[in-house]
């Protein structure tokens, strides 16, 4: 094949492609963990099962959204007492309440890679606005998207009677995720 039918061929195919759109999770590469303190000592866990469903054109912003699902009874303190505790009545009532979720409502760039990505987050039945500032890098088909937030487990209802005492467990818990995407070309 000579050079300018190459050529023709690599910008008609550059031509069908719009853009890349990340909307594939890769839940095994992916995590969503936590941090918080218990008598003052800083401790972390994670969740072993949630689902999200991302589609993410860094070129689109206005139209990027992400839902997610987090099975709650899936936590993982790192102690099987404590974890049937937290998916109990007074902390997460795992069985009335079996997921938590967030939808994003916006994504703001903030240059470089980074951005900020607003939406609601409910758990037990509790609906509120969270800001996360998230770091996305692409790597070739791959998209990492890295992000912390943190909320009052309180406002939530997550911990009540005798969790409600702060000094206990305390009120703030910082929830970091790392999702793995893969994308999709976009044709035009």
């Amino acid at each position: 094949m000579n050079k300018h039918i190459i050529t023709s061929l690599l910008l008609l195919a550059a031509g069908s492609v719009q853009a890349v759109e990340y909307n594939q999770l890769q839940a095994a590469q992916s995590a969503l963990t936590f941090g918080y303190k218990q008598m003052g000592v800083p401790l972390t866990g994670k969740f072993n099962k949630f689902s999200a469903q991302v589609s993410f054109d860094p070129a689109k912003l206005a139209k990027a959204q992400a839902h997610i699902d987090v099975v709650l009874a899936s936590i993982d303190t790192g102690s099987t007492d404590a974890d049937e505790e937290v998916a109990g009545r007074q902390w997460f009532n795992a069985k009335t309440y079996p997921l938590a979720t967030f939808t994003s409502s916006g994504v703001t760039a903030l240059g470089g890679n980074r951005y900020q990505a607003t939406g609601k987050l409910s758990i037990k039945g509790r609906t509120m606005d969270v800001t996360a500032p998230v770091t996305f890098q692409s790597e070739g088909n791959r998209g990492v998207f890295d992000g912390t937030f943190n909320i009052k487990r309180l406002a939530y209802a997550i911990g009540e009677g005798e969790w409600t005492d702060v000094s206990t467990v305390a009120d703030e818990i910082q929830i970091k995720f790392h999702l793995v995407v893969l994308a999709a070309p976009v044709k035009k």
